[in-house]
């Protein structure tokens, strides 16, 4: 006889095989639900005294950057050799005062040398030339002003024969032949005077003109005889202004080509103060910002006079001049670190400064808890800074309080508990 099962009721009914898919579905909810819900903060403990924290506060933002310049000369005028030549003597060392003028260095170029001699050679002969060519033209000068002489006696004798053949003929004692040959001899005697004149005044003509080139010539070979006794001259080369001889770059027997750099002088009546300022601040920086510095307990002000567009390795140049009275006892290379104000004082969020800006990137901190225990990570948009504090635009409220070093072992770690 077959024995009734009676269905399992109750608890005892949720351990059946039936009930195998429930349990399954019900895990599998459990777990999606633990996926979404469940807390993903890493969570790091540390040593409170390895961080340093800082307050958020409400004030006065002073917006100005920490620089360093040193102080240089205002006019510095480079030395370059305008002839070149070899370092036969040095007169003058550097770091010596010097006036306008004043040797610094004697050259010797034998080819310069060599130059001149054979352009005294060659005013010479052309100074000999020019000297028998004013001889030989005298000559034929007096050559033809006697032959223009004899002429002038040929035709008063052949006007005085041709005048008495002509009363005779009108006589009638000679015959017409007679006559007309002393006519005709005293007119080609005429001609001939006239020719010579001719002849002599366009031999003096030619010889003002030939003469005047020659001597043009001679005036062009003396003119280039003195540019080269002038570009000896420049062997020794000189002080252009007074100042101080801040460089020479020269040692005896050095051969130096004509233009090269070899030394400068430094104006010391005005200074200038060149710095490098980050490229971060390029778009701001403009001629005119104010720099303020503090020498001898006294408090300088300085102007931004030229700003230089071209950067590098992360930094540009801008040359500042002193506003009003500049320190005593300046020195050229002195090093002189500067306030650069970069806008007026403005109301704002600020937090110190710290190392946290090098590891985040100024895009989030740590915020710590009121009870000072944990601190948690935040979103934060950092905007202006000067050497004290950074200007937070957004994520901060004044009177919190956020740690601003010791960041180089968190490894972005969401919530940090100290201990």
């Amino acid at each position: 006889m077959d024995k009734r099962i009676e269905p399992k009721r109750g608890i005892r009914a949720a351990f059946t095989k039936k009930a195998l898919p429930w349990w399954g579905a019900g895990l599998f909810v459990i777990l999606v639900l633990w996926v979404v819900f469940r807390d993903n903060s890493s969570v790091m403990r540390i040593d409170r005294n390895t961080v340093t924290s800082g307050e958020v506060i409400m004030g006065e933002f002073n917006d100005y950057i920490r620089i360093s310049g040193q102080v240089q000369p205002m006019t510095t005028i480079q030395i370059s050799p305008l002839e070149g030549g070899v370092v036969q003597e040095i007169i003058c060392e550097e770091g010596s005062h010097v006036r306008t003028g004043e040797p610094i260095l004697r050259l010797s170029n034998d080819n310069l040398d060599l130059q001149i001699l054979n352009s005294e050679a060659e005013l010479a002969e052309k100074e000999n030339i020019l000297r028998n060519t004013m001889i030989q033209m005298e000559q034929q000068k007096l050559s033809v002003k006697q032959e223009r002489l004899q002429l002038q006696m040929e035709v008063r004798r052949k006007e005085r024969g041709y005048r008495q053949q002509k009363a005779l003929y009108e006589e009638k004692l000679i015959a017409r032949e007679t006559y007309l040959q002393a006519e005709e001899d005293y007119m080609l005697a005429a001609d001939r005077l006239e020719l010579v004149r001719e002849r002599e005044l366009q031999d003096s003509l030619y010889r003002s003109v030939e003469i005047e080139q020659m001597e043009e010539s001679l005036e062009n070979m003396r003119q280039n005889m003195l540019m080269i006794r002038k570009r000896k001259d420049n062997l020794t080369i000189k002080a252009p202004i007074d100042g101080e001889l801040g460089l020479l770059d020269a040692v005896l027997g050095q051969s130096i080509a004509s233009g090269t750099r070899i030394g400068q002088i430094n104006d010391l009546t005005s200074y200038k103060i060149e710095a490098l300022i980050d490229e971060h601040y390029i778009d701001r920086v403009t001629p005119g910002l104010e720099a303020v510095f503090e020498r001898q307990e006294e408090e300088f002000l300085a102007v931004i006079r030229k700003v230089y567009p071209e950067v590098r390795e992360g930094k540009f140049k801008a040359d500042f001049k002193f506003s009003g009275q500049q320190p005593e006892n300046i020195r050229t290379g002195q090093t002189y670190y500067m306030n650069l104000q970069l806008g007026q004082p403005e109301e704002a969020i600020m937090i110190p400064r710290g190392t946290f800006f090098q590891h985040t990137g100024g895009r989030w901190i740590y915020v710590l808890s009121p009870e000072g225990d944990r601190a948690v990570r935040r979103e934060i948009r950092i905007g202006r800074q000067n050497p004290q504090y950074y200007e937070v635009e957004e994520g901060l409220r004044p009177g919190e309080t956020v740690l601003v070093s010791g960041y180089e072992s968190l490894r972005d770690t969401d919530i940090v508990i100290l201990k």
